[in-house]
């Protein structure tokens, strides 16, 4: 009942949406309508189509992939109602086709959600996309949003299957989001209500694989603290179940609490909190912030793909200028976790930088820049062992340089680069074998030969790295050049030769060379075909190894085509001369 009933109030509340604003269509714009031509439709289509080959053999993919998409907006009397569609022959992992379908109709305050879709909350309630219905509508200062749907597929192959993907749950959910407030002034307020469907996975893998429910509250706002000082901080509170099917909880207190009209409280239960919050300062010159995170240890909710958790972290950020001319930016943050101190040990990691840049008139531009990383080990329930107690140190520093001389005929760019990394166990005990040590140089040349609307750009890298008992170096040079055709110049053509050259010192010398051709042509603004091409041979080129040449192939061919429109099919002086 629960669920029907939140389904209904949903459809209810997205009808009456689209309701109003076709109130609001007859009754307040009729000015406007009698200027407006009453359907527009715009978008875009397309298909991109693909043929791949490699010598080595590829198990996971079929040569031949294929797609055609549309984006498509309808427009009746300023009603707008997107629409797009992907379809897909592509079978990687399956062997049939993927079709999706989204429609988000806006009016005056008010967006509809139909199909797949995503809606904006805190990034501690809901990041993914859902499949079903919603409704937001803001005006002024005001929010409010809802939504209804599938938050992922049941995945429910054969058990003895010999290839039988990994099983989950159909995942349903419904939430709600309103706020108040401007872009520095403002409060928000977050809820998300997500469970796994039991009956949608077979018996077999039940067994093996719990259904989980959970609630999430959040909620998110800011404060601006005189002229300069803001405050802002995020945070959410879930109440989770591992497994969906223990038994409920009863107590007084749960009994008679609010929640128990929407989440059943289980043996299973956990309640975990995440938040953040940020302290900025923004002067004429001078910008800064201070960022406090923490994270309990098993925080979860379902409409999030990915969150890091047990963990607390604290970063300072200052940027300023000097003279008008150099920018200078530091950044320093510290995190540890182990939060309830019950793990064997803790960790600490420390990240730092500093970055500086300057133009001087305006062909050069200066950049140098310093990052660190420091990584320790303290203990937790336990002492750490000295001889393995985890204690390394990251540390990279970088220059970069550019020149340009943008002259009548002819325009040169040119640049240099330069990277020094070192990867350094500071254990006392260690024997060096982890420590790496990477120098890496590049250089660039491009010339743009204006009167024949044609470029030409070579650029070479080098990068050696140095380890224990290991020494590995690349060479990468590559050549290219591109003109643009025809009295509108929108006809592009351009090719790439490239050569790699990779060694490891008394082990292997790899040699890949090849090179790649595209075109693309525009036809009155709105039809796109392109085309590409691509051919590398490489392989084992130490004459010390039985295979000692260029016995591999990789082979790439794509052809796209897109075509952007907008019809008016009804236009308001037609529809006058027929009156």
């Amino acid at each position: 009942m629960k669920t029907a009933s939140i389904r209904a109030l949903l459809a209810t509340l997205f009808t009456l949406a689209l309701l109003s604003g076709g109130d609001r269509l007859r009754a307040q714009n009729i000015s406007e309508i009698a200027k407006s031509d009453p359907l527009i439709i715009s978008g875009a289509i397309g298909t991109q189509n693909t043929y791949r080959y490699s010598s080595v053999g590829d198990g996971h993919s079929s040569p031949f992939s294929s797609a055609i998409y549309a984006n498509l907006n309808f427009s009746i009397y300023g009603f707008n109602m997107p629409f797009s569609l992907y379809f897909t022959s592509d079978n990687i992992n399956f062997n049939y086709p993927h079709l999706s379908f989204s429609l988000n109709p806006t009016y005056k305050n008010w967006t509809g959600y139909i199909g797949q879709s995503s809606m904006p909350m805190s990034n501690y309630v809901m990041n993914t996309s859902f499949t079903g219905i919603g409704v937001e509508y803001t005006i002024e200062r005001v929010r409010v949003g809802a939504f209804y749907g599938r938050l992922r597929k049941a995945i429910n192959d054969d058990p003895d299957a010999p290839f039988a993907r990994n099983p989950q749950y159909k995942r349903m959910g419904w939430g709600f989001k309103a706020g108040y407030g401007s872009k520095r002034t403002y409060i928000d307020i977050y809820l998300l209500r997500a469970y796994d469907c039991l009956s949608t996975l077979d018996e077999r893998w039940q067994s093996s694989l719990a259904p989980q429910e959970n609630i999430v509250v959040g909620t998110k706002g800011a404060v601006g603290l005189g002229k300069y000082l803001s405050l802002s901080a995020n945070a959410a509170v879930s109440i989770f179940n591992t497994d969906k099917r223990a038994p409920k909880l009863h107590t007084a207190e749960v009994d008679n609490s609010l929640w128990s009209k929407v989440f059943d409280v289980r043996y299973s239960s956990l309640a975990r909190f995440a938040g953040d919050a940020a302290l900025q300062l923004h002067l004429r010159k001078l910008n800064a912030s201070v960022v406090y995170h923490m994270v309990q240890p098993d925080y979860t909710s379902l409409g999030v793909s990915y969150i890091s958790n047990n963990y607390q972290s604290l970063a300072i950020h200052l940027s300023t200028h000097l003279f008008d001319k150099v920018a200078l930016t530091a950044n320093f943050s510290g995190q540890a976790d182990n939060l309830t101190k019950k793990q064997l040990y803790t960790t600490q990691g420390f990240v730092y930088s500093a970055t500086a840049s300057t133009r001087i008139g305006k062909q050069l531009n200066l950049n140098a820049s310093y990052n660190g990383y420091t990584q320790r080990q303290t203990d937790g329930t336990i002492r750490v062992n000295d001889t393995t107690r985890v204690n390394r140190m990251m540390q990279s520093f970088s220059l970069m340089s550019s020149y340009v001389i943008d002259a009548e005929h002819l325009g040169h760019t040119m640049s240099l680069s330069l990277n020094n990394t070192s990867n350094k166990d500071k254990n006392r005990f260690a024997t060096g074998e982890s420590d790496v040590k990477t120098l890496a140089v590049g250089a660039n040349y491009s010339m743009n030969v204006k009167q024949w609307a044609t470029t030409f750009t070579t650029s070479f890298s080098h990068q050696r790295s140095k380890g224990y008992n290991m020494h590995y170096t690349s060479d990468i040079a590559s050549l290219t050049s591109g003109r643009s055709f025809l009295k509108e110049r929108n006809l592009n053509l351009s090719g790439t030769i490239s050569l790699c050259y990779n060694e490891v010192e008394r082990q292997s010398k790899n040699l890949s060379i090849g090179g790649s051709v595209g075109a693309d042509l525009t036809l009155k603004d709105v039809h796109v075909f392109s085309a590409s091409a691509s051919f590398y041979k490489y392989g084992d080129v130490n004459m010390t190894k039985t295979r000692s040449n260029l016995d591999c192939t990789d082979i790439t061919v794509s052809l796209n085509y897109a075509y952007t429109f907008s019809l008016t099919p009804f236009k308001k002086k037609q529809l006058n001369n027929k009156e």
